[in-house]
């Protein structure tokens, strides 16, 4: 069985929640399934690279898990288009480490396919197996790219398939991204693993929704549409932009406001990223600067409150593996309205099609908002099904299936 772990978060820090830096579902997903595998026992290291330098240090989470922070390059945020020139660096420190601190690892887990190159070569030294999670997928990524600066390069493509041969197994996080990475990047589906995420169900849980509103300072009178995430073209935000100002524009007596959290916390426009400055300008341009606000990113501590304040939460994302927002709105019980191109639309069925919607379809979208703000026996239902629905999908459990399923006997073959 495994015993210790190598898990390589290179391009991000799993403990950077604390920091004024953009985060994503990954981050999360890191951080909570090595704290839920270490109270099961495991002893875990995560290695990342350090982008501050007051802090390459060793952060000692648990008694058995320990964030390591290596420097590769300058210790200061870098662009992650540049980030595949320091991947030889970084392998190089992480192997002085093993060998300086004589350690010993029964698997590897990568995590993004810059981590996945550097496992790659702790894999082929140590002789060990690797796993790898993609969480975003290239060729996905340029399928709905709108720009080409949104495209993924040939090298990070190219590298993707590499690592599909070349590494043990295979997580995926949804049905969809086990369907992709099966048919798009050749891989055998023997090779693919598919382990749903978790979520923290003891932090994201019901609240009294006047004491949240109370707690975000928001108007008790108004109903909050919310959206949760990283400020990117990929994340479909002017698609719910053009849904407000469809729902403002057929109900002007609808009392009702749509908040934005993510971007870095600035109120210095000076500062803000070319995203967010053209959605603040989409913003004006369609006359609804009354309806939104950007509030700027949250910690985790603060969202379950910006949760139960909301009647809905919408990803109207144009490509996302899975989802994990919507895992943690539908834990605090709140109905979510998410594309059918994100993984988590797997985990809904037909009766739950008032929450289902299509990417670039601002029309269909703000009449799936309106059902939710005005029909308040379908919101009720909703908001006990989405609720009961991921009751089982605890960290706690997503760590019992990587045990059962990425035993060390899985990736080798028998004797």
């Amino acid at each position: 069985m495994i015993k210790r772990l190598c898990v390589i978060s290179f391009h991000t820090c799993p403990l950077s929640d604390e920091k004024n830096t953009e985060t994503g579902g990954m981050n999360t997903y890191v951080l909570e399934l090595s704290k839920a595998l270490c109270q099961k026992g495991l002893n875990i290291d995560i290695y990342t690279r350090c982008v501050d330098k007051d802090n390459c240090n060793i952060v000692q989470v648990l008694p058995n898990l320990r964030v390591i922070h290596l420097q590769a390059g300058k210790p200061t945020l870098v662009p992650i288009s540049k980030l595949l020139e320091l991947v030889p660096e970084f392998t190089s420190k992480l192997l002085a480490f093993i060998k300086k601190e004589s350690l010993s690892y029964d698997l590897i887990g990568s995590h993004y396919w810059l981590s996945g190159l550097v496992g790659l070569e702790i894999k082929k030294k140590f002789k060990i197996p690797l796993y790898l999670t993609f969480h975003t997928l290239a060729l996905m990524k340029n399928l709905v790219a709108r720009s080409e600066m949104e495209k993924e390069d040939l090298e990070r493509v190219k590298s993707e398939l590499k690592l599909v041969k070349e590494a043990d197994k295979i997580i995926a996080t949804s049905k969809s991204d086990l369907e992709y990475i099966h048919t798009l990047y050749n891989c055998p589906l023997g090779k693919i693993t598919l382990l749903s995420p978790g979520v923290n169900l003891n932090l994201f849980k019901p609240i009294d929704k006047f004491k949240a509103k109370q707690f975000i300072k928001a108007n008790q009178k108004h109903k909050i549409i919310l959206f949760v995430g990283r400020i990117t073209p990929l994340k479909g935000l002017d698609l719910l932009l053009y849904a407000i100002k469809i729902l403002v524009q057929r109900n002007p007596k609808l009392t009702f406001c749509l908040w934005i959290v993510g971007g870095l916390n600035t109120g210095n426009k000076n500062k803000w990223s070319e995203e967010l400055i053209r959605l603040n300008e989409l913003k004006m341009l369609l006359g609804i600067h009354a309806y939104v606000r950007f509030v700027g990113r949250k910690n985790r501590e603060e969202l379950p409150y910006y949760y139960n304040a909301a009647e809905a939460v919408v990803m109207p994302s144009l490509y996302e593996s899975f989802g994990q927002v919507s895992l943690e709105a539908m834990a605090c019980g709140v109905p979510v309205i998410i594309t059918d191109v994100a993984g988590i639309s797997n985990l809904l069925g037909k009766k739950h099609s008032p929450l289902l919607t299509s990417a670039s379809n601002p029309i269909l979208l703000a009449s799936k908002i309106k059902n939710l703000l005005t029909n308040r026996a379908e919101h009720q239902q909703m908001s006990r099904e989405v609720f009961n629905k991921v009751q089982n999908l605890s960290w706690q459990n997503t760590a019992e299936d990587f045990i059962k399923t990425l035993g060390v006997n899985t990736f080798l073959p028998p004797r």
